[in-house]
């Protein structure tokens, strides 16, 4: 089924009279009266080991989530378009109600131009967004939202500080892009993951895991009924956006257990979001929502999502099953509860192997190594975003080669989903930054070509125009200048660590002191935003847009770009005029899929020559930081093969800009649970 014209006629008239936005806050309060307590355990009893082949939303239970979000949509006067994913991403169901707008606009607020800032994306990729964001985000041990990834992501954390520093995930949103090549594609059906996003990892308030005794088993989001893809830039208020109204509302039977939610965890002294919004203030009991059965083509329809999934409602995978991507490992990590990456018929996607790049490469027994070492310094870590307290971090760890080539990935039991591609981009940053080549392969790249998107859908068409461009070379004689090296990425004398690639792209240096000027790959503030940030945007930026383009296109949609006819609708004879997307974000072989700018990635070398990257990702910032670092340490010591840290003289943490030192490492003062040792990574 399609969307209906209905539709497609009401978001034409939202588009060309501007005036369909501010819903968040409106909305009825007409309807039955709301439950008054959440539905869900106060506290589940598991702490990582509790999911099982079984831990998986069947076919009702989709369908049970969807009638509830729509009910209150209904309740709120609010159409909105719903999507329900599994734990690894498949998408089980994406409907649309009947007035729905099809598209919604990005925007931060600040009135910024370029970017993903005014382009206009389907609903249903909002929804798919928000809702990986927050399932990839969850654990056993912690339940995220997309709100709180919003707020661990911005420029401040909190949010609305305006002299703190940075979220601790800040830039993480450019992750899981719909071109990666870690993430997986599957068009219909269900498929071994983690999968793509179609406009990577969300900030927007609006989409909700699900849990099943105490086991996250998805996600369900909302979008349009907040007709803007945005972010909450104050976290020191409560707002009332429509999109999480009805997305908690189709929680409902499958919430989080209260003491996992965010808003029962802290990091770095202050307490996460989950909602800004309780059962109690909906507008009706989802418990007397009316079945999915009841709800006919004048309510709305399930969709096609061309690229992710048919217009049927399917069952979830069971995280841990070899279907489902993600499985225990019992050949190359014994002993360790270590999880690899199944290609869904039982072969490992990333078994350990040797590096491809010249005689000092890696060997494999080097990238075994090196790899369990990592783990094993998991394992005595204490979580800093899990519960219950004293629980172990929950971390994947990824070695690469200085072509970005994985040479190994393996994780923790219960590590999040979305570390298995962001920790990917961080050894391949680690690496790629740190060579001599740098320089060379961002020269090849083409300019970002920023777009806005008008839709005539009474002419089938969708209108592009080019608002700007930016050149990805432009950031190399900005960096050269900031660090007062005039071969900088070219001449191979500085490791650089995604901490430091992280403070060099913040609007402020150093970061959190306003007024000052912004680090040499960001842009200056007023022209910043977290959907137009700088170097990291602008290696992927094309991508992006071409999917988003594609999709539409695939939705019976021409195309046009600067007036000139770009793509006609698709016909039998030519069912494809815009193809997707392909396994390579930026063009550059060895960072296919993006860069990423918080902590836990870190050069490799044999003595003074590099030879690849290591990175973590799962659990604090700092807790990476400790797990990639010191477990490369630990595995050189063992070796003896002369592998290990980039030796302190090359560190980037001996370069002093604009009066403030660059961050290397930064590790948790006592991060053990078997030990009482702190500084643990001093003098390595």
């Amino acid at each position: 089924m399609g969307r209906s014209p209905f539709r497609f006629a009401l978001a034409g008239l939202c588009l060309a009279l501007a005036a369909c936005s501010g819903g968040s806050n409106s909305g009825s309060t007409a309807g039955t009266s709301p439950p008054p307590n959440p539905p869900s355990p106060s506290d589940s009893g598991c702490s990582g080991s509790c999911g099982n082949a079984q831990s998986f939303l069947t076919e009702d239970d989709v369908r049970k989530v969807i009638a509830q979000g729509v009910a209150e949509a209904r309740a709120q006067g609010r159409p909105a378009t719903f999507v329900v994913v599994d734990r690894v991403g498949n998408v089980l169901a994406a409907y649309a109600m009947a007035g729905a707008p099809p598209l919604v606009k990005v925007s931060s607020g600040r009135n910024v131009v370029g970017g993903l800032e005014g382009l206009t994306v389907p609903a249903e990729f909002a929804a798919i967004a928000k809702a990986l964001t927050s399932v990839y985000f969850s654990s056993e041990g912690n339940a995220f939202t997309s709100r709180t990834a919003g707020q661990i992501a911005q420029e401040h954390f909190n949010p609305g500080d305006r002299t703190a520093p940075s979220g601790p995930l800040f830039g993480v949103q450019f992750s899981q892009l719909p071109c990666s090549d870690i993430s997986t594609r599957f068009t219909s059906g269900t498929g071994a993951g983690p999968h793509r996003s179609p406009i990577g990892l969300s900030p927007d308030p609006g989409g909700i895991p699900l849990y099943k005794a105490g086991v996250p088993v998805g996600a369900v989001a909302a979008a349009g009924a907040d007709d803007t893809y945005g972010l909450d830039d104050n976290a020191g208020d409560r707002d009332r956006n429509l999109d999480e109204f009805v997305a908690l509302a189709a929680t409902f039977g499958f919430g989080a257990p209260q003491d996992r939610r965010a808003d029962r965890i802290t990091a770095g002294g202050l307490t996460l979001r989950f909602t800004d919004v309780e059962f109690s203030e909906l507008a009706r009991d989802p418990a007397t929502a009316p079945p999915f059965a009841n709800l006919t083509p004048a309510d709305g329809a399930l969709l096609r999502v061309p690229g992710y999934a048919d217009p049927v409602v399917l069952r979830g995978l069971a995280l841990g099953t070899v279907e489902s991507g993600i499985r225990p490992d019992t050949a190359d990590y014994p002993g360790l509860d270590a999880f690899v990456l199944d290609d869904g018929s039982g072969t490992n996607r990333y078994p350990p192997r040797a590096g491809t790049d010249g005689a000092a490469a890696l060997t494999q027994n080097e990238v075994r190594t090196i790899v369990q070492e990592s783990l094993k310094v998991a394992a005595r870590t204490r979580a800093q975003v899990r519960k219950p307290l004293g629980s172990r971090a929950g971390e994947t760890v990824v070695v690469v080669d200085t072509n970005g080539v994985v040479l190994a990935l393996a994780r923790s039991r219960d590590a999040l989903v979305d570390a298995v591609d962001v920790t990917t981009q961080k050894a391949r940053t680690a690496a790629f930054f740190s060579g001599t080549f740098t320089a060379g392969d961002i020269a090849t790249t083409t300019n970002a070509r920023y777009l806005r998107a008008a839709a005539d859908f009474a002419a089938g068409r969708v209108d592009f125009f080019t608002v700007a461009q930016s050149a990805p070379n432009a950031y190399v004689p900005l960096l050269r200048n900031f660090l007062g090296l005039p071969t900088a990425w070219s001449d191979g004398q500085i490791a650089y660590s995604l901490r430091t690639i992280g403070n060099l792209s913040r609007p402020f240096y150093p970061d959190g002191v306003p007024g000052t000027p912004p680090g040499p790959l960001s842009l200056p503030f007023d022209r910043w935003s977290p959907f137009q940030d700088g170097l990291e945007l602008d290696l992927v930026y094309n991508q992006i847009a071409n999917h988003v383009a594609f999709y539409l296109n695939q939705k019976g949609l021409a195309l046009t770009l600067d007036g000139a006819a770009l793509a006609p609708a698709p016909t039998p004879g030519n069912p494809v005029p815009v193809p997707d997307v392909g396994r390579n974000c930026t063009g550059i072989p060895r960072l296919p899929n993006g860069m990423t700018l918080f902590g836990g990635g870190f050069p490799i070398y044999r003595g003074n020559t590099l030879i690849g990257g290591v990175a973590a990702s799962g659990d604090g910032t700092d807790q990476s930081d400790l797990v990639a670092f010191l477990g490369l340490h630990n595995a050189g010591v063992a070796l003896g093969t002369n592998v290990g840290n980039a030796p302190v003289a090359l560190r980037a943490d001996k370069l002093v800009p604009s009066g403030a030192r660059l961050s290397y490492v930064q590790c948790p003062q006592s991060p053990f649970l078997d030990s009482t040792a702190q500084y643990v990574c001093e003098g390595k």
